[in-house]
Parts: structure tokens; sequence; C-alpha cells
């Protein structure tokens, strides 16, 4: 399992995203620089470490936009199930995580087995680990 860390300087695990999904992402972070300037920095600083590829390539166990993750958050011990969509589609009663929320940015791009060191909302450390993808039809 490759785990990774997300202080700063510490190195991060290696991610793929389609081009969709990087346009998609880049324009949300665009339209939050003025009012959520650290969201946008971080959702800039995840698709560009990303290596971008066509959607028909992009490996099936890669999580994206629309994506059913299930993984597990190794602070709490908890196992979650959620669909990754954008901000319009969120709707946490229903298992739907907005890309840009922590969760969301932290999750973009990682595919099945991997781990990545997160931060909660809060600041606390935490690690989040990808068990499952399934990708929209």
């Amino acid at each position: 399992m490759q785990k990774a860390f997300a202080r700063p300087g510490a190195t991060k695990p290696a991610i793929q995203i389609s081009e969709t999904d990087y346009e998609l992402i880049a324009n949300h972070a665009i339209r939050l620089e003025t009012r959520f300037p650290e969201q946008a920095k971080m959702l800039f600083s995840e698709i560009d470490r990303a290596k971008v590829y066509p959607a028909e390539k992009l490996p099936p166990d890669v999580v994206t936009l629309g994506s059913v993750v299930s993984y597990s958050d190794d602070s709490s011990g908890a196992v979650r199930q959620v669909r990754l969509v954008v901000p319009g589609e969120a709707d946490i009663e229903k298992g739907q995580v907005s890309i840009v929320t922590p969760v969301g940015v932290g999750l973009i791009g990682l595919k099945a087995g991997q781990s990545i060191d997160w931060p909660c909302p809060d600041g606390r450390p935490r690690i989040l680990t990808i068990l499952d993808v399934t990708r929209p039809a």
C-alpha cells in the first residue's frame, strides 16, 4: 500500500486524472480563488501534480468525478462510501461529496490500495485509504 503525507514538504502519492476532470477541477478552482483561496490552492496543487490521461486511457480503479469510492479513515476507523461530484451536486445525506471539500480533494486521482495523509477539517492528521472504486459507466 502506497502511503504519502499531505504535510508541507512531504511526498504525496502519484495521482492520475482524466483530461475532462482536469478541466472541470481547474475551472472550479479558478472560481474559488477570490472567496476561498485555500480551497483553490489545494485543488490547483492536486491537479498540477497529476498525470493527465484521455478518459478512455485512465485505469478503471482510479477515483474520478462521478466515482463511487469506498475508503477508510484511519483516524476514526470509519469506512465510508461516497460519490465524488461537482459542488452543485453535493449532498452529504446521499453520500455525494464535492470535489472542493477537503475529503474530495484528497480522494481525486488516487487508486484502489493507495493511502494519503490528509488533514481533518480541524487540522488533525488522518490517513485516508482507498478500498474500492466504481467508475460511472
